[in-house]
């Protein structure tokens, strides 16, 4: 049995596999999840090549029967979930007029509801991670969009306004049993999301996935006493 091990969804590109290596650097075993086979089985081999042990499973996370493998695969494999890190999400804009239910549904599955469940099918691994020593660590990807509502973005812009809800709901929930909830909340980060405003904001002045996944560093190690219930990133220009 690993002494360490972590889940992480969304994990072939972008912030997910950033937080996978930083993850694997801090000695924990890692399941990746992500939708495409082929592009989850190139970034699970990177992990393996930089050395860490992974399992790699494909997965719809709007299907809860596929949440459901997903965690006991990780349950077979490693007995164990310390870090749990619900980063899948995927943003669609519309106009008021025009959003189609499909694509509403597809919003509020993956980014809020995929997350409930994952929570839910990991809770005894993470009450007995949060018993033995106090720090079991759930981080949700959330948005700047969660904290400011975005017009054209706005089915993303609630979504992610909700993780954030849920997040502080946990807290007040679990904390007492050892159990931490981090709420991510970035700007333009530099990932194949966020390639239809290039035009307008160069990937050179776009947050890193590495920007994000130090912070998530920091929260692994500050004492049992403290709780980092989000964070905010921000470019300088949206500081003002």
């Amino acid at each position: 049995m690993a002494e360490r091990a972590a889940l992480v969804t969304g994990a072939s590109s972008g912030i997910g596999l950033a937080i996978a290596h930083m993850l694997g650097e801090e000695g924990h075993a890692l399941t990746v999840a992500a939708r495409r086979p082929e592009k989850l089985a190139g970034a699970a081999q990177e992990l393996r090549d930089a050395g860490y042990e992974v399992e790699d499973v494909a997965a719809n996370m709007t299907s809860e029967e596929e949440i459901q493998d997903v965690v006991a695969r990780h349950r077979e494999r490693y007995g164990r979930l310390d870090v749990l890190v619900n980063n899948a999400g995927v943003g669609i804009g519309a106009p008021v007029a025009e959003h189609a239910t499909k694509k509403v549904d597809m919003q509020l599955d993956l980014n809020i509801r995929a997350i409930i469940l994952f929570y839910r099918e990991c809770a005894d691994m993470l009450r007995a991670a949060g018993a033995e020593h106090r720090n079991a660590l759930v981080v949700n990807t959330a948005s700047i969009a969660g904290k400011s509502g975005q017009a054209w973005l706005s089915v993303y812009s609630a979504t992610k306004f909700a993780v954030v809800g849920w997040t502080q709901a946990m807290n007040k929930e679990l904390n007492a049993e050892g159990i931490k909830s981090l709420a991510l909340c970035p700007g333009f980060v530099e990932t194949p999301m966020t390639e239809f405003i290039r035009d307008q904001v160069p990937a050179d002045q776009m947050i890193r996935p590495t920007d994000v996944s130090e912070a998530v560093r920091f929260a692994l190690h500050v004492s049992p006493a403290c709780v980092i219930p989000e964070v905010i990133f921000q470019r300088p220009d949206e500081t003002a």
